[in-house]
């Protein structure tokens, strides 16, 4: 089954689906057997999207996956990210990836997180001490002259933070990867960043863990009308958005499979799911955030405010 593309703003190419390689914890070196067995039979299912990241140690698996795959590298399309206590040691985090992974090149390298964090001790640094994000952006953008690295983003950027980023770049990210689902649909930043050129990738696209949008009526009823799987209108429903693409994690390959399998919903249909998060209680974060996640406020060290995340979405 051939994966759609859409064409990022230095040229490259992103597919529409890509898998989440994030095993619901992080991985060790060398040990991570499960995600690369997730990885092979998303080469098998037809997946040409693998989202990896430093911090979830699963570079590793990936990479041995594609060299065993057969799969031609130049039909796959590899998304990696530089964790915190790299900010100050951009080059090295790059360097560092790429080793782990040992596939030539990179596609797309993503800022994590707007937090530096200290290298020793693993602490989220504040918001406006030295390496600030604007910093770490000016290292990542020499990245792109050593050829191994074909296009630079960042992750988790709201509207405001980009705001205090863009002024200073040279190179306006290609990719903002954030939480997105009908429950937290990122209205305000899908129009911000569509008019800066930034595409957006979701992450959580059917949220995790028992995900009440998997069980919503409407959604049913839609799935029920095309024999589709919920999961499957959720996508497709992202997809038709514009300016997204998604990379929902699942190890089950038939689940894999029902994931590429994108299709076109009504303008009604459309706009029926686009509503949900009017529902009251509706309007709300589906995703279980790592190291500790979001306590009174405060996700990686930083306030809501200081994110630019809207608080009334993180009960």
């Amino acid at each position: 089954m051939a994966v759609k593309t859409v064409k990022l703003n230095n040229g490259y190419e992103i597919p529409v689906v890509g898998l989440g390689c994030w095993m619901g914890k992080p991985g060790k070196v060398g040990e991570n057997e499960e995600a690369k067995r997730m990885v092979i039979d998303a080469l098998k299912a037809g997946y040409t999207h693998l989202d990896t990241a430093s911090l979830y140690g699963n570079e590793e698996a990936a990479g041995a996956a594609i060299r065993e795959s057969g799969v031609p590298r130049e039909k796959i399309f590899v998304t990696t990210k530089l964790s915190g206590p790299y900010h100050g040691r951009v080059a090295e985090g790059a360097a560092k990836s790429l080793e782990l992974l040992d596939i030539g090149y990179i596609d797309l390298f993503l800022m994590h997180w707007p937090q530096a964090k200290d290298p020793v001790t693993n602490e989220s640094l504040k918001f406006d001490e030295s390496p600030t994000f604007n910093e770490t952006w000016a290292e990542m953008e020499k990245l792109l002259e050593g050829g191994k690295i074909r296009s630079i983003g960042v992750s988790n950027f709201s509207v405001k933070n980009f705001e205090i980023l863009l002024p200073s770049v040279k190179i306006v990210p290609a990719v903002n990867q954030v939480e997105s689902h009908p429950y937290l649909p990122q209205n305000e930043l899908t129009e911000y960043c569509t008019k800066k050129g930034i595409h957006l990738t979701a992450y959580c696209p059917l949220g995790q863990y028992n995900s009440p949008i998997l069980k919503e009526p409407s959604v049913l009823k839609i799935a029920e009308k095309y024999k589709k799987s919920a999961g499957q209108v959720l996508l497709s429903w992202s997809i038709q958005r514009g300016n997204w693409s998604v990379v929902p994690k699942s190890s089950n390959p038939t689940r894999m499979a029902q994931n590429l399998d994108i299709f076109t919903l009504t303008g009604e249909e459309q706009q029926l799911i686009s509503n949900l998060h009017k529902e009251e209680g509706k309007y709300k974060s589906l995703c279980i955030y790592g190291g500790g996640g979001v306590q009174n406020g405060v996700i990686h060290g930083w306030t809501m405010a200081e994110m630019g995340w809207d608080r009334s979405a993180f009960p």
